[in-house]
């Protein structure tokens, strides 16, 4: 497999590049693509069985399974974020090693149900929140430890959107290229 495969592999969709400007249509899009992943997302894999559950998106990458507990686990973290910086001073956020999580056995054998109805309750508790802020709200930041840059509230919702999709793709691709759906 060439670099340029396993890059196309890794990122479907791309990687998520933020408008210069944030516009309020950006913002409803992103809202709505937060609202609408549940729902999509559990639509899409609820057929699947265990093996189906087991195969890797991608050489040496995540299984369906795992892609899944890891959008819980990552978006549970966003929701998290998101009220760190609106009640503290540009808190510095705490980050966590995805790839390690990924490793532990409820992310390689649980059933995928229970990480489906946390994304479905995170999300509607992080929609009703997202669609009260001001636009002040939208500029307060956090500050990822790693990079120790600001991370905007309004640039954070158009992250997690693209994250949502990326994941989908993973597992949407999968689907296709073996023929599941």
């Amino acid at each position: 497999m060439t670099d340029k495969e396993l890059q196309k592999l890794k990122y479907p969709i791309g990687q998520f590049i933020c408008p210069e400007k944030i516009t309020l249509q950006h913002l409803e899009s992103w809202i709505s693509i937060l609202e609408h992943f549940p729902d999509r997302l559990n639509h899409l894999v609820k057929g699947l069985t265990n093996q189906q559950l087991d195969t890797p998106y991608r050489p040496e990458g995540w299984t369906i399974r795992q892609v899944v507990h890891h959008l819980s686990d990552s978006h549970h973290h966003s929701y998290t974020r998101f009220k760190w910086a609106l009640t503290e001073d540009k808190p510095v956020i705490k980050a966590y090693f995805e790839e390690r999580w990924a490793e532990l056995i409820d992310s390689k054998s649980a059933p995928i149900a229970m990480s489906l109805a946390h994304l479905r309750a995170i999300h509607f508790k992080l929609v009703y929140l997202l669609k009260t802020l001001s636009e002040e709200d939208l500029q307060v930041c956090f500050i990822h430890p790693e990079t120790q840059s600001e991370v905007p509230l309004n640039y954070n919702i158009g992250n997690y959107a693209w994250h949502s999709n990326h994941h989908y793709a993973h597992i949407e691709n999968l689907m296709k290229l073996k023929g599941w759906i």
